[in-house]
This record gives structure tokens, sequence and C-alpha cells, in this order.
């Protein structure tokens, strides 16, 4: 599903553990390329429906393993390198539309596991990293909507971090 600009629905998934740490994961191939978790949204899919079941698909959790603390208000948007564009595609899609979500974990970290799918896995590893991390060790053409989402998810880890210090 390709909207009449040329942008692909999808759902990035910032997932925080109980110190505000998020889950960085990298994906399969060698090229040490680390990133959130995200995936396409299906046609008659609401965004937090493709959320779970992304996350299910590429980190092996479900949603009791997870609470929802926020999302972004619109969509962010970023165009794929000229590379990356599939010419050959009918509609032809120039980049991403994505509606981010920010998660706190609240199941047990062993429960994360990249061979949910009868897909290939899209990570081999992951771990947890601070909130900014992520900002500068993402691929370029992705690092304008890594800003805007951690800029406007940041109330909702500072507000867990809040909670975890007090406890």
């Amino acid at each position: 599903m390709v909207d009449a600009e040329g942008f692909r629905p999808n759902v990035g998934i910032m997932l925080a553990n109980a110190h505000g740490e998020l889950l960085w994961a990298r994906r399969v191939g060698g090229m040490d390329t680390w990133q959130f978790p995200q995936g396409g949204i299906q046609d008659q899919e609401d965004p937090e429906a493709a959320l779970f079941r992304e996350l299910h698909e590429e980190v092996g959790l479900v949603p009791d393993d997870v609470r929802i603390l926020g999302c972004t208000r619109g969509w962010l948007r970023y165009r794929l390198p000229p590379r990356l564009v599939r010419r050959h595609q009918n509609p032809l899609c120039i980049g991403q539309k994505q509606k981010w979500f920010f998660l706190q974990m609240v199941g047990d970290e062993t429960r994360i596991r990249f061979d949910n799918s009868d897909e290939p896995p899209e990570f081999d590893h992951w771990r947890w990293v601070s909130y900014w991390h992520p900002l500068n060790r993402v691929v370029p053409f992705k690092r304008e909507v890594y800003r805007s989402a951690l800029k406007e998810l940041a109330p909702y880890h500072l507000s867990l971090t809040a909670r975890s210090t007090s406890e």
C-alpha cells in the first residue's frame, strides 16, 4: 500500500526498559546497521494493529509484554535514497510515512527473539541504549525522522524515567 505521494505507511517502535533505555537492533547482513524495529501497515490495518504485529514478527513480543505510553500525532516522512528506490514497482514507493509508538517493556526481556515469523529475521542482535544514542547512529536518510520522533516522544521517556527513579 503506497499513498498518492509515493509513501508507504509504516510504524516505528521505541521500546523502553524500566530505566528508560531503548531497544536498539542490528539488521541482518553484516553491515553493522542498527535501527528501531519498524514495519509496514497492511491494507485495512490500523497503526496500532500493525505495531503489535510488527513487534511480534521482529522481536517476538506480544501485547502483554508492553504498555503503550504514547505515539506521534501525525505521520513523519523520509525519502529513500535513489539507490534504494525500486523503480520497477507500481505504484512507485519513494519513501515511508511513519507513525511512531513509545512502549514500556513490562514483560521479561528474555522474551525478545528474532525467529517469530515465516520470513527471515530482520535483526540478529539487540541491546539497550540511552535515549538519544540512536540519533547519530541510524542511517543518514532516517535521521530527521528519528530526531522528530525522539523529540515528540521525549515527554513519555521523561515520565518513565521519573517513575523509575522514585521507586
